[in-house]
């Protein structure tokens, strides 16, 4: 069923909203993913904080050129879905977690085509870099462990030293 201009009028409005948020937002490709996939997936997505929805390509054009956001608009191929972050705790959560999804239901069924970051358009290569970045809290994890490692080393190296000498 056609949308009238008003319900095109709403969903502009809230992609435009998404874009000129400054958060970062992923354009993803699907074809073939059953409706219990992607209510499973919505549901997951929005307990992260992600809000996920379907736009027309033309739409989502006409709020990238409308909401100032630079580079270069990617390629929007078949039906197309924006992912994009409700809260800036991780920058990089939309494009960890469709990547997620497309591992989960295969790259020919669901894809990622490219996004927002840092108020810039990125493409497909990019965005899965991206997703690719491990979560603040794995981060800080990682950096825990670099920083305290030199002191466990030492630790080991006065023990083996104490047990010699007794």
């Amino acid at each position: 069923m056609a949308k009238t201009k008003a319900q095109k009028k709403v969903t502009l409005d809230r992609i435009m909203a998404a874009f000129k948020s400054g958060m970062p937002a992923v354009f993803v490709h699907f074809k073939g993913v059953t409706v219990a996939d992607e209510s499973a997936m919505r549901k997951s997505l929005k307990s992260e904080g992600v809000s996920y929805f379907v736009a027309k390509k033309t739409l989502i054009g006409k709020a990238l050129t409308e909401s100032g956001v630079k580079g270069t608009v990617p390629a929007l191929d078949g039906e197309v879905a924006v992912a994009y972050a409700t809260s800036g705790n991780d920058e990089t959560l939309p494009a960890r977690l469709t990547h997620g999804f497309s591992k989960q239901f295969g790259a020919e069924r669901f894809s990622l085509i490219g996004g927002i970051f840092e108020k810039m358009l990125k493409c497909r290569e990019d965005m899965v870099e991206i997703a690719t970045i491990p979560s603040m809290q794995v981060l800080r994890g990682m950096f825990a462990n670099v920083i305290s490692s030199p002191r466990q080393r030492f630790a080991v190296v006065l023990s083996k030293v104490a047990e010699i000498k007794n």
